[in-house]
């Protein structure tokens, strides 16, 4: 079993770094090489390894990907696994969009794990807190550039 996790971690990897090795190659190449590697990631959050799950999840939070909001969301609310349902949470805030983020504080209230809860609760105040600096930052050059 671990060599299987193994080799298909191996292969996600590939997918991976053959999308950023075609950056001076062919736009055509390029694309499809992207669709691949989206695909490739999408197929990792359906399957019954965890490792190959979680790190699907993980992946896609960090490219920020947003075909898999709903996926993510539907991990989120229903996987049995705590270490699962905490990764779709974390690739949700990172993608960062209104959608994510409400799944991100629906699960401060519904879900059944107390550290779900209030990991989520973490990372939704950090979003709020990260908006704040942000529209204060955005004031504040506004201001300067009225002057």
């Amino acid at each position: 079993m671990k060599y299987i996790t193994g080799f298909l971690m191996a292969v996600l990897f590939v997918a991976f770094l053959s999308d950023v090795s075609y950056a001076g190659g062919n736009q055509n190449e390029k694309v499809i090489s992207s669709q691949s590697t989206v695909s490739s990631l999408l197929n990792g959050l359906h399957s019954e390894n965890l490792g190959l799950k979680t790190s699907s999840v993980f992946m896609i939070g960090e490219l920020q990907i947003s075909e898999a909001i709903i996926p993510l969301m539907k991990i989120l609310r229903d996987d049995e696994n705590v270490e699962a349902r905490i990764s779709a949470a974390l690739a949700l805030y990172k993608i960062g969009s209104p959608m994510s983020i409400n799944a991100v504080k629906q699960s401060i209230k519904f879900d059944e794990s107390e550290r779900v809860s209030k990991l989520c609760a973490n990372f939704y105040n950090d979003y709020q807190r990260k908006k704040i600096i942000d529209e204060e930052t955005n004031e504040t050059v506004s201001d300067i550039a009225l002057k």
